[in-house]
């Protein structure tokens, strides 16, 4: 058996996110090369946003509110796949999603490209507990007043994600 983070597999992307290669997860993040993620954003019917609490066991933003569903982009698996599979490994539930927008790698999405989408349900959900601590649906208001009162609670990526939301509904 390998040790963990190796036998994860990412396509290492160049900026434009074309596949240049092959590596390792731990080596991905050791080494700060470009890759792929797919965030997902789960509102109920009453248009609440469902965030995920980051286990304190994850190795990147450990503890930190984030997306309601996130992960990387497997070697030879499309972002839409990636999305789908997150939603259930992470979430326990299985959605129409719809692809929303993407983001350009960076420091702030941590060498990832991102690619966002959005979905509506309103299923019980059953969280991992060895990605996500606790859950929340939050009132968007709500949530906009609390990244502005405390940002550093929250990914840099979902600070991003959130502020094109608050954009594209034009508040």
């Amino acid at each position: 058996m390998l040790p963990q983070g190796f036998s994860e597999i990412f396509d290492v992307v160049d900026q434009e996110d074309r596949i240049i290669g092959q590596a390792s997860r731990k080596l991905v993040h050791e080494k700060g090369l470009i890759h792929r993620s797919v965030h997902i954003l789960v509102f109920n019917s009453e248009k609440k946003l469902f965030l995920q609490k980051r286990s304190l066991q994850k190795d990147e933003n450990p503890g930190l509110w984030d997306s309601s569903a996130s992960g990387h982009v497997d070697s030879g698996e499309s972002y839409e796949e990636s999305a789908s599979r997150e939603l259930w490994e992470e979430l326990g539930i299985k959605a129409k999603i719809d692809f929303w927008i993407k983001l350009s790698a960076s420091e702030k999405t941590l060498w990832e490209h991102v690619s966002v989408y959005k979905c509506i349900s309103n299923e019980e959900m059953t969280l991992a507990p060895e990605e996500i601590s606790e859950g929340n649906f939050w009132d968007v208001e709500e949530l906009k007043n609390s990244i502005n009162v405390d940002p550093e609670k929250f990914t840099s990526t979902l600070r991003i994600i959130f502020g094109r939301l608050i954009e594209s509904s034009g508040q």
